[in-house]
């Protein structure tokens, strides 16, 4: 199996927490992460969403997953979301 089939499982299994509320100079994408992440918080209660969870309700497939798969990613280098299990 390659390294990058290996990662994607990985980050698939991952979990998300929304550290801090901003969206400044983000894209596209991380902006939807970012307000998803907050209306789950807001309506729900729950803190720690998964990523398959994400990808089922952005409805994401080929190309459209990896830049989903960057956004997460730039957004955790930016100390705005936290990914565990990955």
């Amino acid at each position: 199996m390659s390294k990058s089939r290996e990662k994607t499982r990985r980050m698939i299994k991952a979990i998300t927490i929304l550290i801090r509320n901003t969206t400044w100079k983000c894209g596209k994408i991380e902006r939807l992460v970012v307000n998803y992440l907050r209306r789950q918080i807001s309506t729900f209660g729950r803190v720690k969403i998964p990523v398959r969870e994400m990808l089922q309700h952005f409805k994401l497939d080929g190309k459209r997953k990896n830049e989903f798969f960057d956004a997460i990613k730039r957004l955790e280098k930016r100390h705005i979301i936290r990914v565990e299990g990955f």
